[in-house]
């Protein structure tokens, strides 16, 4: 496409191999970017850069690990050498992690800290890197969970929490730079991550579902559409904003 929302972007989308990734990597390569995905599993990801090319787009990607600053270097100078130059970035990588507080084991909790925040704050010093001279808009996936807390998980939104901080910090520090950096908190979402929920807790998705304002869950591309927009030029006065994706449920 030449006329789409992104069109004659390059964006890296981390996190890109199912769910919210998988759709947003479909939808940002319809608005016309180029596309750099980015996850852990190399078959799913093959699979779906392969439907991007045989849909006619530009799609490249790359396995690795988000909390780990090599592979997350690697991401964003795969980006570098293929097109010269990124101008957007979807930073969609996350777990999830059910339990309460006391409960959780060490490990367990060190683990959705590294994926969560330590990979969100690589990829954002990596991002930032790359856009330092010619600007750019950069997206990560925080949730409404950043805004209040919930019996059963605690780590997770802890996580969330953070990411909200770590966004609204590196607006503030990057905005000379012309780069933008916001947040997305979607509610219930039909993701994979919900699936896991509803098959641990039933009732509590079904009650969760009942009290958004829109009595549904959100879709994986409704979720994307707001990322697009903020990684666009008609988003280019807004940097620093957490919106909620949610059905009014935060309202």
């Amino acid at each position: 496409m030449t006329n789409g929302l992104l069109a004659g972007k390059v964006v890296l989308l981390v996190g890109a191999s199912t769910g919210i990734g998988a759709d947003a990597a479909r939808l940002f390569a319809r608005e016309g970017a180029a596309v750099v995905l980015a996850a852990r599993t190399e078959k799913t990801l093959a699979d779906l850069t392969d439907e991007l090319v045989a849909d006619g787009h530009d799609a490249v990607h790359v396995t690795g690990d988000v909390s780990s600053a090599a592979d997350v270097a690697r991401f964003v100078d795969t980006a570098l050498d293929r097109h010269g130059r990124l101008d957007g970035a979807f930073n969609n990588a996350g777990m999830n992690q059910y339990g309460r507080l006391d409960e959780v084991p060490e490990a367990d909790f060190d683990r959705i800290m590294a994926v969560n925040v330590k990979g969100t704050w690589l990829c954002l010093r990596e991002e930032i890197r790359a856009m330092r001279e010619r600007g750019g808009s950069i997206v990560n996936t925080s949730s409404i969970g950043g805004f209040r807390g919930n019996t059963g998980l605690g780590a997770y939104q802890a996580t969330k929490h953070a990411v909200i901080g770590l966004t609204r910090t590196a607006a503030h520090d990057n905005g000379p730079l012309g780069i933008r950096v916001n947040a997305i908190a979607p509610g219930p979402t039909e993701t994979p991550m919900l699936t896991a929920w509803r098959e641990g807790d039933p009732e509590g998705v079904a009650r969760r579902i009942a009290a958004v304002p829109l009595r549904k869950a959100g879709t994986t591309t409704e979720v994307a559409e707001a990322a697009a927009w903020l990684l666009s030029d008609r988003a280019s006065q807004v940097s620093g904003v957490v919106l909620p994706v949610d059905g009014g449920l935060t309202a």
